[in-house]
């Protein structure tokens, strides 16, 4: 049982959870938009959140304490250098010109963690507000926009549309979180739940997925797609509403990065019938 747990940590704290969510997204990108699957670049994709994720969120800690690290640690450390190469080996694989579009996002995760502000002090995630902003534009771009420009297809009204409608989701799903860390935050941190408290972030959780319903029947013809959403739908106000400051470990790390794993398979489901 043990051995058990410490694999499952591993897998959410090596950001392997999070790049299935953001695979899933990908995926439901090409349903909706009928974009052809990619195998190289959706692995590209999956590979380069995993080693994202793990430079954002262990970067620091690694340079700071790096003769200390835990075992755990270490491993995750060897873990994102081995997909960072097998990254590398897929960059080959895909259109330089897919390279060159995705260089705004990358370089916005790097800024997201590398101090360059305020005599070099301050990144990006430090910024009030632009946080979540920040990071809803990267998986926006990386689950839409760069698969639709690597299959050669126009950038229409609809991909626009599909793309702030995944802005808004993204979002969405980032508030269980910032509620979570409304304690852990520094004070200087100004997230949204610490300046117009719990109660308002879930209301405005709530308007950012109407929108984003609303959206959805702009987008898609086809009513199997519209009935996993609204399944989808649901499920991220259920726990948004349920969402608090002292929730229990796994509740954003893995039920609510969950929600867009299941999502797609839902879609997949539908479609199977």
């Amino acid at each position: 049982m043990k051995i058990l747990k410490t694999l499952f940590d591993f897998y959410i704290n090596a950001s392997i959870h999070v790049a299935l969510a953001v695979y899933s997204l990908v995926r439901i990108t090409e349903v909706y938009l009928g974009v052809s699957y990619s195998k190289n670049l959706d692995v590209f994709i999956f590979l380069g959140t995993i080693t994202g994720y793990n430079f954002v969120k262990y970067a620091g800690v690694a340079k700071l304490h790096h003769r200390s690290l835990t075992n755990g640690l270490k491993i995750i450390q060897i873990f994102s250098f081995i997909c960072f190469l097998v990254l590398c080996y897929y960059a080959f694989l895909i259109p330089f010109k897919t390279l060159l579009f995705v260089v705004p996002f990358t370089l916005l995760t790097v800024l997201y963690a590398v101090p360059f502000l305020s005599g070099f002090h301050k990144n990006l995630r430090e910024v009030s507000y632009l946080k979540i902003v920040v990071v809803a534009l990267v998986w926006a771009g990386f689950t839409v926009l760069v698969p639709v420009f690597d299959s050669t297809k126009t950038i229409d009204f609809n991909v626009v549309l599909l793309a702030i409608q995944r802005f808004l989701i993204v979002v969405t799903l980032i508030l269980p979180f910032d509620i979570r860390d409304v304690k852990y935050d520094a004070i200087s941190l100004q997230t949204i739940p610490k300046k117009i408290g719990v109660q308002k972030t879930k209301k405005l959780g709530l308007i950012l997925m109407m929108f984003s319903l609303l959206l959805e029947y702009l987008i898609v013809p086809k009513n199997d797609a519209k009935n996993a959403f609204m399944i989808f739908f649901f499920l991220v106000i259920l726990f948004l509403m349920r969402a608090k400051i002292n929730q229990s470990k796994y509740y954003s790390s893995f039920w609510v990065e969950a929600l867009p794993i299941f999502w797609w398979l839902l879609l997949l489901g539908i479609h199977n019938i």
